[in-house]
């Protein structure tokens, strides 16, 4: 479990937000790399390993998680040194403030930054009730004198900034707290997998690695099914779980999702079948879900002519800000879930899947 654990943390105090995936890029060339595997990139540069059925004939099933956290990019230096931003994915914004951020330059510095809230001190007096901010009003502050100070450490429109937090682990020692787990889940699993996979000759042909941009659009899966053309296409992301505010729409500790439907996608007949078979018959713990968003299957399942798609997922709390919960168990179950259906894939089961 410590191990399991240690690499949790370093995957997910990376710090990367869409467009701008490098350093989580980096780190899966590497520990691809290390196991013997030769990555290939995407024109937007996501990231991905190919595994090559004894048949070369046989259909090819892609499994993708996204690079991508949640952020922001810098669009106005105020002439007092202050930042504002625009969002690089979905934020509340009462999440947002009293926060620590890094800003990235262009130049590769990093510059601590945090969102600035307003003290009750300087509202008394004053007959202002607290309001939910804007996000294009929320200050980002880096403690610099003037506009011109900012410029001259490198900060310019463009910027991007990343939350910045620790991961620990709850003192029960079931649970992780930190940020990120939508999606460093997936890029972590998707790791696992290669390692679980590695020295084995799959029945079918296996594309394996992780988008760019999901939380702007699901953009990299678009351009990454168009690539690989796979007639099956499984997200591996995280959702947010309900259950702290008395909604049973996914619970920690309730196993894999079983997204039937979100605003772009509906789980296909054939494929809810061999999810169900799957789990059944591996004894893995799944809970239904039913989500107000979405993920890259959204994306990849109106590609290249139609590709049955669906998402490998688990739930946590407090999803898109600094502190997420999540449960080390749902990873587990999550790893067998993608275990089992590398194992079991046929050409003959890729057939079933697709009738509808």
């Amino acid at each position: 479990m410590n191990d399991l654990f240690n690499k949790i943390k370093e995957i997910t105090e990376l710090q990367a937000t869409s467009g701008h995936e490098g350093p989580v890029r980096t780190y899966l060339k590497e520990k691809m790399t290390a196991m013997g595997y030769t990555p290939e990139f995407d024109g937007l540069g996501g990231i991905f390993v190919r595994l090559t059925a004894q048949d070369s004939g046989a259909p090819t099933v892609m499994i993708a998680a996204h690079m991508d956290e949640v952020g922001f990019l810098v669009s106005a230096i105020k002439s007092d040194g202050t930042l504002r931003v625009v969002t690089l994915g979905g934020w509340n914004p009462l999440v947002v403030s009293a926060q620590r951020f890094t800003l990235f330059t262009t130049q590769g510095d990093k510059i601590p930054v945090i969102s600035g809230g307003i003290p009750p001190h300087l509202m008394r007096g004053t007959g202002k009730e607290p309001t939910l901010p804007a996000i294009s009003d929320i200050v980002f502050d880096a403690g610099f004198e003037n506009a011109a100070e900012a410029v001259h450490y490198g900060v310019a429109i463009g910027d991007v900034l990343v939350p910045q937090t620790e991961t620990i682990l709850t003192a029960n020692g079931k649970n992780v707290m930190g940020k990120s787990w939508d999606n460093r889940y997936g890029c972590l699993e998707i790791l696992e997998l290669l390692a679980f996979l590695k020295g084995k000759t799959p029945a079918v042909n296996l594309i394996i690695g992780a988008n760019v941009q999901e939380e702007v659009g699901l953009r990299g899966a678009k351009v990454s099914s168009t690539k690989f053309q796979p007639d099956l296409f499984f997200a591996v992301d995280c959702s947010p779980a309900g259950d702290t505010f008395g909604d049973d729409n996914g619970k920690l500790d309730g196993g894999v999702t079983m997204r039937y439907y979100d605003p772009g996608h509906i789980m296909l007949p054939g494929m809810k079948a061999f999810l169900q078979e799957t789990a059944s018959k591996n004894q893995i713990k799944t809970q239904p879900y039913i989500a107000k968003g979405g993920t890259d299957a959204g994306a990849a399942h109106l590609s290249n002519g139609g590709i049955p798609s669906t998402t490998i997922g688990v739930c946590a709390r407090y999803i898109h800000s600094h502190q997420t919960l999540w449960s080390l168990d749902d990873f587990t179950q999550a790893q067998r879930m993608l275990q089992a259906i590398t194992t079991c894939l046929t050409p003959a089961q890729v057939d079933q899947i697709k009738k509808y």
